[in-house]
């Protein structure tokens, strides 16, 4: 039997010493990460043991519970969260090597026009959060950045380029993996967070598309092109904002991005600017547009086609319908499936917790795992074989290569972020379980309500040194939530913006970069583009820090817990 043992609160004796030995776990991890450059799973498991020693010597938590609490923070790692991205995954996959994301992209790079800004939009941002929604961590960066360098982007422009479209998706990144980690750790409602979060972020988005046109344009293209900024800010809120609010975590992404999509192409059919801008917002003369239409610039050798291919293969309806039917088949069933009308998440046959009576509030507590075989990752499953169905039926691919190929290329691209979801998740648990948490988050509450302006901070440091937006959530979501209990915040401000804090941070991230350039030039010199990214990451975490005053100030009523 495993009792509650009561938390220490101060056990040096000293709050600030107690602050900085609660801080050393999350140092060390991020030392691990960006100075000594360890690979994230074995700094995670150095982490842990670190953990775990430091809460058994000076937080006196016991052995068996201590233990217990990591145990359950890696079985919600693995099925809250590992669970679902390796479904998503594999429906990327399936995709790609059957040759309908292709398709998907030809149309799609078909309707773009001659206009570096909507190109920019319809590929960096709009191309970019379906991709995020899907996969997320930095493969949005390594599919658009080869597109835009073929549009005549400067390699690192187009780095950069993609890694600033990619900010507002990420909070809902894999298909909500981040926010569905935020809960576990806090133990906030899913769909509260998705809302909470979705607020937070439909504020955030309405910058970046104006971003994106200046950074490709400058102040010309702004000047004769901002109707495309509004379009395509609306348009991706006009999806993310109420699918966040009424449909939980799984798709704001995807949805926002399909509306955004249908959008600007009809936008553009009914209004294009005065004049055709290309990349510095030189204006591209008519015989310019015809000799690009004629020699489109290929892309790098790889998974992407040359768009000069691209432009003469003949697009029909069926490469656009084919393209979208696995999104809309995926959108369909985890609507239904995971939707407050749905039983079948609630079902939870197995629950198992370590508990504890917390250092601040004398009340009992717990780090628990829940079981339930219905979650989102399971609906996402059962998509992925209704698009096998459907592939049966139209592409008719050789199943017996297919399968294996696709887990084979799952396995290799994500092993290593699975080993991270399942330790960090125990590290966070025994973080938790053992009173570090509250000792830090106490420390951190004498600034008082200042602290506001630095949340958001938080969030991007831990993001830009692990990389990791759900293994941020994990670190810091349950101190950010005790923070705000100590200072009388709205129960979901502080934890929502540390996941949005964290969104901004990604474009600095070492981990993401490197993966988000794995298809330039820049390969092993993510220095070089973090450098060129950091500017405007710190100018977008400047106006996160504005939304969160805002939030506090004037709605705080829309962070409540209820």
């Amino acid at each position: 039997m495993f009792l509650a043992f009561h938390q220490v609160l101060n056990p040096a004796g000293n709050l600030l010493l107690t602050t900085l030995l609660a801080l050393v776990p999350v140092v060390l991890l991020l030392l691990l990460l960006a100075v000594f450059r360890i690979t994230a799973w074995l700094a995670v498991i150095i982490g842990s043991a670190v953990t775990l020693l430091l809460g058994l010597l000076f937080w006196q938590a016991p052995l068996d519970g201590s233990l217990r609490a990591y145990v359950l923070g890696s079985a919600t790692g693995l099925w809250a969260v590992n669970w679902i991205t390796f479904w998503g995954v594999m429906i990327f996959n399936t995709l790609v090597l059957t040759g309908l994301f292709e398709s998907f992209k030809r149309w799609l790079l078909v309707q773009a026009t001659a206009d570096i800004r909507v190109q920019t939009l319809l590929l960096a941002w709009a191309f970019g959060a379906l991709l995020e929604g899907l996969v997320g961590f930095g493969y949005p960066w390594a599919v658009v950045a080869p597109i835009l360098i073929a549009f005549g982007i400067a390699e690192l422009d187009a780095i950069r380029v993609a890694a600033i479209a990619n900010n507002a998706p990420v909070s809902y990144g894999a298909l909500g993996a981040p926010i569905i980690g935020l809960a576990a750790v806090t133990q906030l409602n899913l769909f509260e967070l998705s809302a909470s979060i979705g607020k937070i972020v439909a504020v955030l988005a309405l910058l970046p598309p104006w971003v994106l046109i200046f950074l490709v344009s400058g102040w010309r293209g702004i000047r004769t092109g901002w109707p495309l900024a509004i379009v395509g800010s609306l348009s991706y809120i006009a999806g993310q904002f109420p699918t966040s609010q009424f449909l939980g975590p799984y798709l704001p992404d995807i949805v926002g991005s399909l509306v955004c999509f249908a959008v600007l192409l009809v936008f553009i059919k009914v209004w294009q600017p005065k004049e055709t801008l290309g990349f510095g917002g030189v204006p591209v003369s008519p015989e310019a547009q015809r000799r690009a239409e004629a020699l489109t610039p290929a892309l790098p050798a790889g998974e992407h086609a040359p768009l000069a291919e691209v432009a003469n293969r003949p697009q029909t309806r069926r490469d656009l319908w084919l393209g979208l039917a696995p999104f809309i088949i995926l959108v369909i069933v985890v609507v239904l499936w995971t939707g407050p009308w749905s039983p079948l998440p609630k079902y939870m046959p197995f629950k198992a917790s370590a508990g504890f009576l917390s250092s601040i509030s004398g009340k009992a507590g717990s780090v628990a795992f829940s079981w339930a075989p219905g979650v989102a990752g399971t609906a996402i499953f059962v998509a992925w074989l209704l698009i096998l169905v459907l592939l049966a039926v139209t592409v008719k691919p050789n199943f017996r290569q297919l399968l294996p190929g696709v887990l084979a290329r799952s396995w290799k691209q994500m092993w290593g972020a699975f080993l991270v979801a399942f330790f960090i998740f125990g590290l966070a648990n025994v973080f938790n379980y053992s009173g570090m948490g509250n000792s830090m988050a106490y420390g951190f509450s004498k600034i008082g309500p200042a602290y506001i302006l630095i949340v958001a901070v938080v969030g991007w440091i831990g993001v830009a040194l692990s990389g990791s937006n759900t293994s941020t959530n994990a670190l810091f979501g349950a101190f950010q939530k005790t923070v705000g209990q100590l200072l009388g915040f709205p129960a979901l401000l502080l934890p929502s913006l540390n996941s949005v804090g964290a969104e901004v941070g990604k474009p600095v991230a070492p981990q993401t970069c490197s993966v988000g350039v794995a298809t330039t030039s820049y390969v092993r010199n993510e220095g070089a583009a973090i450098r060129h990214n950091m500017g405007w990451t710190l100018v977008l975490l400047g106006y996160l820090i504005l939304i969160g005053l805002l939030f506090y100030f004037f709605f705080p009523g829309s962070m409540q817990a209820h």
